[in-house]
């Protein structure tokens, strides 16, 4: 069956969020849950059946641009779970107050983590960062607003060089910055009184998922004794590894890793460019969320009052609901 028409916008912020030209899981949730309204507000379907495939469709789309991001899927679980209404209108007006309700949500979200994760440092306190997290940066920001002198030591974060983003940001709020190479990231860590990340997504189990070379980082960290926190709002939490589901690791395209004049200059060679990697929880000291912060083996009582014992599809068709639903129900 052909996939019903799906709004430009859609197809723009899919192709942006593949291209990692929208990056960061708020960004990104932002950026799904915006697109899911534009196509309800713009739908042209003329039968409430039509519409909510549409939105499954344009859902689906959005989906299969970042497999690792659980934002994403996220974002689309809430704004379709509340996907309701027996006519075009009515469903056209549920996805908008959803799309709304999230995109506030998201708003205040990571201003609440900002002051727990501030919370946690010092004055004169002098952090590590790996790659770029919006989350991490605004533990530092509330940091200083509060007063503190903080610093950091930004380790570039190859491929992509994240870690610029995350230095031209601190510099901007006059934050002291010493730019590293990845590779010399052991012989700082003595300096430095925490490690600070982000996550791209955060499994039952209390595992990390975040941009390769976090998990060496964090086994350095705890062999020279550097706490390391994950700044991570509840986004970022992986319902589906509740029920026995890995987080899949995304590859990259190998043109990150090595410029195709040069590929072709060394010879026959695999380039392999993995964009994530799992940090045990043993190596992690707190994962700071805009619901307080947790010690990574008690993340999964945050995850069954948010998500329940299980998850479910809502971008699949059809749901098992509408499959059994009789004339009668909708009276």
């Amino acid at each position: 069956m052909d996939e019903p028409p799906l709004h430009p916008r859609v197809e723009t912020v899919a192709e942006e969020i593949e291209t990692m030209e929208t990056r960061g899981a708020a960004t990104i949730a932002d950026a799904a849950a915006s697109a899911l309204v534009t196509q309800a507000e713009e739908s042209q379907a003329e039968t409430p059946a039509a519409f909510r495939e549409e939105i499954r469709a344009a859902a689906r789309t959005l989906l299969d641009t970042r497999p690792t991001a659980v934002s994403l899927p996220n974002a689309l679980r809430y704004v379709l779970r509340r996907m309701d209404g027996e006519s075009v209108a009515a469903l056209r007006a549920s996805v908008e107050r959803a799309g709304s309700s999230f995109r506030d949500q998201l708003d205040r979200a990571q201003d609440d983590l900002g002051e727990i994760g501030a919370n946690r440092l010092r004055d004169g306190d002098r952090v590590m960062t790996h790659c770029h997290s919006t989350d991490a940066v605004a533990c530092i920001q509330r940091a200083v607003q509060q007063g503190k002198d903080v610093s950091a030591v930004v380790k570039e974060t190859r491929p992509r060089k994240q870690g610029h983003i995350t230095a031209r940001e601190l510099r901007a709020m006059d934050v002291p910055v010493t730019l590293i190479v990845d590779s010399a990231a052991r012989r700082y860590l003595g300096d430095v009184d925490h490690v600070l990340v982000g996550a791209d997504a955060i499994a039952a189990d209390g595992s990390v998922v975040n941009k390769i070379g976090t998990s060496g980082l964090a086994v350095n960290a705890r062999e020279r004794g550097t706490p390391v926190m994950v700044a991570a709002q509840t986004i970022k939490l992986h319902p589906d590894t509740m029920t026995g589901h890995t987080v899949d690791i995304e590859m990259r395209d190998e043109s990150e890793v090595i410029a195709p004049e040069d590929r072709a200059e060394i010879g026959e060679i695999t380039v392999a460019n993995p964009a994530f990697d799992v940090t045990p929880p043993r190596h992690v000291d707190a994962i700071v969320t805009e619901r307080g912060q947790f010690p990574p083996e008690s993340v999964v009582t945050l995850m069954r009052e948010l998500f329940g014992e299980g998850t479910h599809e809502p971008w699949l068709e059809p749901t098992t609901r509408e499959a059994n639903r009789r004339p009668e129900d909708d009276a």
